[in-house]
């Protein structure tokens, strides 16, 4: 009853994650979509607002955000590891039970 109770709840969440997926593609398609009918209806303001944003990228300290970011990263994976590792226990533990 667990083993199927567990295969249910993979197949839902693959479901899921399949259905997230597709949506998720659906909508950045549709944005890109909507982007290149933009920049061909208004070429001129569309270059315009590339320079402003490729200006501003320019003057942000994008190293020092990635370097931020990386040790973000590398401090969150501490616990991650710890937790996900505690849950494994338990599963094991609770297998044998």
């Amino acid at each position: 009853m667990v083993i199927a109770m567990a295969d249910r709840f993979a197949d839902e969440a693959g479901d899921l994650a399949e259905r997230s997926l597709r949506y998720t593609r659906e909508q950045f398609d549709e944005v890109v979509h909507q982007t290149e009918d933009y920049v061909r209806a208004n070429p001129a303001r569309s270059m315009f607002y590339a320079f402003i944003v490729g200006f501003i990228l320019n003057r942000l300290p994008i190293g020092g955000l990635l370097r931020g970011a990386v040790r973000l990263l590398l401090f969150a994976v501490k616990p991650a590891i710890l937790i996900y590792g505690a849950t494994k226990l338990y599963q094991a533990f609770d297998e044998e039970e």
